[in-house]
């Protein structure tokens, strides 16, 4: 069914929220403030979901896409929108989901990195169908939408589509890792590229598993690591925890600035990387949510660096346990990072500084780095 309709807000997970006959409709495909005609596409008891089928009064941020698949691939939001009007709208979701969830007023704005909006996104997973088609899955679906001619247009420069097709594994996912100077192509066992790969941050190189996580954007670490590094002010022989620690990315900023680090990972393969990286901290391979026996019972920092759903409450009660200096808690989740904010409140320790980053150009995601003190 289309219907005509007037979107409101943006809401998180890349949607726009509008009303047809009362009944709230997540959007996807428009913008605050448009007439649109909209194809219902889910129902349900509280809300449906829609797209826009077309634009009758279009948004003065409004531009064409230019990737051809945009309308049908899951992987961008926002590929209608120009780069202002991207930055608006993540700035909107964070301060509505600050203040929703964290009752936190956030005056902030999300702040662009270098390097615009097509051609950084250095990690790419692809679905491979039965038949050897590269491509990404659909929204909300598992369809396969064939990769344009032209490729991924967010991808960091790499393969062409017939470099990946001939890679392809028929029913494998295809990743692609584009590191400082090197490609790696992994479908299912077969590797084709250096495994591991080296990254260079600040002043140290880490080696990375092809498949392993780092961040996506060739920005991100750093971006990162020096918002940590500034909100934090470490000092030298502060005792340093560096919780969700992957293969060490903040703890070796943190050994850099003099501290004496203890990284906290459940995976092994990154911890063993992470000893690697940071021969001069310590490491332990548990999870954090598991950890709170075996780590110091203070620390003067902390760093965490949780998956998306988030450290959760019993994480922050221990963080907040051990009378910290200061907090660093680095998001990929407003949502998440809102809820455990509202935590932190409640044992003592609130947010002097939040710090949001756009990452992810061109879709819904957005890196937040917030530095928590005690109250008063």
């Amino acid at each position: 069914m289309i219907s005509e309709m007037v979107l409101e807000r943006v809401a998180h997970g890349g949607i726009v929220v509008g009303r047809l006959h009362g009944k709230v409709v997540f959007t996807t495909g428009g913008l605050p403030g448009e007439r649109v005609l909209v194809e219902i596409t889910e129902r349900g008891k509280r809300f449906d979901r829609g797209r826009v089928t077309e634009v009758l009064d279009a948004a003065a941020g409004r531009v064409p896409p230019p990737c051809p698949i945009a309308g049908r691939c899951g992987g961008c939001d926002w590929q209608h929108a120009d780069a202002a009007t991207q930055l608006d709208l993540k700035t909107a979701v964070v301060a509505e989901q600050l203040e929703r969830l964290a009752g936190i007023r956030w005056e902030g704005t999300v702040e662009e990195v270098p390097g615009g909006l097509l051609d950084w996104r250095t990690r790419v997973r692809y679905a491979v169908d039965d038949d050897g088609t590269v491509g990404f899955r659909a929204r909300r679906s598992h369809e396969i939408v064939p990769l344009p001619e032209q490729g991924c247009l967010i991808a960091a420069p790499g393969p062409s589509v017939a470099e990946l097709e001939a890679a392809a594994e028929p029913g494998v996912d295809l990743e692609v890792t584009v590191a400082d100077r090197s490609v790696t192509l992994t479908s299912g066992r077969r590797v084709v590229g250096p495994d591991p790969v080296q990254q260079k941050v600040l002043d140290r190189t880490y080696t990375v598993a092809a498949t392993g996580f780092w961040q996506v954007h060739p920005a991100a670490a750093e971006t990162l690591s020096r918002a940590v590094l500034d909100g934090l002010d470490p000092q030298p022989e502060e005792r340093a925890l560096d919780l969700y620690c992957g293969v060490g990315l903040f703890a070796g900023a943190l050994a850099d600035a003099g501290c004496l680090v203890l990284g906290v990972e459940s995976g092994r393969g990154a911890v063993d990387l992470a000893r690697r990286n940071v021969p001069e901290a310590e490491f332990l391979a548990r999870p954090v949510e598991r950890s709170d026996r075996d780590m110091p019972g203070w620390a003067d920092l902390v760093v965490l660096d949780p998956p998306r759903k988030g450290a959760g409450a019993a994480v922050v009660r221990s963080i907040a346990a051990r009378e910290p200096r200061a907090i660093a808690y680095v998001a990929c989740d407003p949502a998440a990072l809102a809820r455990d904010l509202a935590t932190f409140a409640e044992v003592g320790y609130v947010p002097t500084s939040i710090r949001g980053f756009d990452l992810f150009p061109m879709t819904q995601h957005i890196e937040c780095v917030a530095i928590l003190h005690r109250a008063g």
